[in-house]
């Protein structure tokens, strides 16, 4: 196992062979589900892991600490693929003690069945070890209500939960200084997006706290321990929990035959022209959604379209449109287009959407094309992604 400093240990797993993350969220890279062990005069193990992997867990376990006993498990998060040992880590060491606030022990109860042996711990309070010391930070909502952080005091090592996580499968390394990082910036985005993201305003207020706290490393429970990179990592969280963004566009667009993706094609080509370097596109039908949200998160500008679908818009827009709303996101603008072949719902509903679920700043005026490309509707096309350009580069001055 890895020491990560003065007998705390890693003795986490990495998952590659799970396609997608709570069901959703794919996986090309794995995910590892990080665990922590601090051997002192008492035992202290923080999180567990997915029970699946429960074997190699207790191995990795008993390579740190023998046939030593373990005295304590803090709880730093309940979700089941970092409690989800917690039934069967209790029958290798009946006597062990967990450690949660008020919120982690009805949780511990209704998924575990587990009951007792169990220390309340409040904000600010601590527990000695022996040589280490370990105190406990609220985080609720980053991302579930009883969410908390722990800090070993004499190494200052952060004990994040899921906070400052990223998908990705550790390849032999862990700590940051060790191990090539460039994979995991793009995977932290996309999982913070995809699963933090909703929740900026909780995350603004845990960064208030542990601001204020001399952390040497961080230790979440998916990806890399941050030691060289911390303050990258906590000014990342910090911009995308304020919905800052990096001046770009997002141009997804569903399609049916090719035309609305010909319209898509001469709505970047303006955009372009027009002086914008961060242009993405996608087709909702084949990039999965998590991607599209994590470049939404990145890029101020936001541009959709899509056909008329059972009278309807195309589904896999509105599920995107949906997506994006749900996770509460701010500051962006929006232009949107849409054709149909004889009854034009799409350009209507998007509006609607916007109005009533994603509040962004509408930019430009819509298009929306009867069949196929003419003249006209090249130019409304241009004018659309002309008006995006001129609208960020408008913020150039401000930024």
């Amino acid at each position: 196992m890895i020491e990560i400093k003065d007998k705390i240990y890693y003795v986490g797993v990495n998952d590659r062979n799970k396609s997608r993350f709570e069901g959703l969220w794919p996986l090309p890279n794995g995910v590892s589900y990080n665990s922590y062990l601090i051997d002192d005069d008492k035992v202290c193990l923080i999180d567990t892991v997915e029970v699946d992997f429960f074997t190699q867990f207790i191995e990795n376990i008993h390579e740190v600490i023998g046939d030593r006993p373990i005295d304590y498990i803090v709880i730093n998060h309940m979700e089941p693929d970092h409690s989800g040992s917690l039934g069967l880590i209790k029958k290798f060491y009946p006597n062990v003690k967990f450690i949660g606030n008020k919120k982690t022990f009805g949780m511990l109860s209704g998924f575990y069945g587990i009951n007792g042996d169990t220390i309340e711990i409040k904000e600010g309070d601590s527990i000695s070890l022996g040589k280490h010391n370990i105190s406990f930070t609220m985080i609720p909502m980053v991302h579930w209500p009883e969410t908390m952080a722990t800090l070993e005091t004499t190494t200052n090592i952060l004990f994040s939960g899921d906070a400052f996580g990223s998908f990705g499968a550790l390849n032999g390394g862990l700590i940051d200084s060790d191990i090539c990082c460039d994979p995991f910036w793009l995977e932290m985005i996309r999982y913070y997006s995809n699963i933090v993201g909703k929740y900026g305003v909780p995350v603004q207020n845990a960064l208030k706290k542990l601001v204020e706290m001399k952390i040497d490393y961080i230790c979440s429970t998916h990806g890399p321990v941050w030691h060289e990179y911390i303050y990258k990592v906590m000014s990342l969280y910090n911009m995308m929990s304020k919905y800052e963004t990096d001046e770009g566009i997002v141009i997804c667009y569903g399609t049916m035959y090719g035309n609305t993706e010909r319209m898509a094609e001469v709505i970047a080509r303006a955009a372009s022209n027009a002086g914008i370097k961060n242009i993405v596109m996608y087709n909702v039908s084949k990039t999965d959604h998590s991607y599209i949200i994590r470049d939404v998160f990145r890029y101020r500008g936001l541009i959709v379209g899509a056909p008329t679908y059972n009278t309807g818009l195309y589904h896999e827009m509105d599920t995107l449109l949906n997506e994006i709303g749900n996770r509460d996101v701010k500051n962006h603008y929006i232009g949107w287009f849409g054709s149909y072949g004889w009854a034009g719902k799409a350009v209507a509903k998007i509006k609607e959407l916007n109005e009533t679920h994603l509040h962004f700043e509408k930019v430009g005026i819509p298009v929306e094309m009867k069949q196929s490309m003419t003249p006209e509707v090249a130019a409304q096309c241009e004018a659309l992604g002309k008006a995006m350009a001129e609208r960020l580069k408008a913020d150039r001055c401000a930024d």
